[in-house]
């Protein structure tokens, strides 16, 4: 079998996210990183850049992959067992079954809010279980320009998802190393190295499209007659990603 450790990501993802980790200290000597991993083209594409990071990195650090299995017909998470194996990372598979859970107690909220919720505490769990005290997640740049529309057209005011920030509880920190990424760089680079995505099929998220969806389509659009969109919606989110920030 070739070792995929020699799938080296492009210098522009490289750089991308190494400047993230350094503009917002995300890692830090003898961090226990536990990655989200969903099975997804940006999580794969994060767990090699981030393997790739911890052999070239000045500090010592160490990296696991959580994958949490809400029980779903559609989603086969299993078959990363292998995969996983052959990179040598230590790989946690938590099955929950969310989707059974939310129709007993899930009450005014969207399902993928709640989902997300009830995945991000198994994680949190875990990471205590085990002795981790990083979370990293795989939210791109398109992810979080799309959080920042829905909060000032919905919310009514300036909010998207922080770069690192500690929990309420104080004793875990979450990074999101890809802030600065596109999502069309993960694409391109899960296809040029022949990622195992798992294809999430969530019957919840196509009975109606959702306020995300629209907003990806809407940036898209505009994208189309202003180039460097993206790159002005960094420059205006950046003080929003800060760990004090409102």
């Amino acid at each position: 079998m070739q070792n995929r450790l020699h799938h080296k990501p492009p210098k522009s993802l490289l750089r991308q996210v190494g400047r993230a980790i350094a503009d917002h200290e995300m890692i830090h000597e003898g961090d226990r990183l536990m990655l989200g991993l969903s099975g997804g083209k940006d999580s794969l594409s994060l767990l090699h850049i981030l393997l790739h990071l911890q052999r070239h990195a000045p500090i010592h650090f160490e990296i696991a992959a959580i994958t949490v299995d809400p029980q779903m017909e559609t989603f086969k998470p299993a078959v990363l067992r292998e995969y996983m194996a052959s990179l040598g990372v230590t790989w946690f598979m938590v099955e929950q079954p969310i989707m059974a859970q939310a129709e007993n107690h899930m009450k005014g909220d969207s399902y993928c809010s709640w989902c997300a919720r009830m995945k991000r505490g198994v994680m949190y769990t875990t990471l205590r279980r085990e002795g981790y005290n990083v979370l990293a997640l795989a939210q791109h740049l398109d992810d979080l320009a799309e959080s920042f529309l829905m909060s000032a057209f919905h919310e009514g005011r300036l909010n998207t998802m922080k770069a690192h920030y500690t929990i309420a509880a104080e004793d875990l920190r979450v990074i999101r190393p890809l802030v600065y990424a596109r999502e069309r760089q993960l694409a391109d680079f899960a296809v040029e190295a022949d990622l195992p995505v798992v294809a999430e099929n969530c019957p919840a998220c196509y009975t109606k499209p959702t306020q995300r969806a629209h907003m990806k389509a809407l940036l898209a659009q505009e994208e189309q007659t202003t180039p460097h969109l993206f790159k002005t919606l960094l420059s205006t989110m950046k003080p929003l990603l800060e760990r004090n920030s409102a």
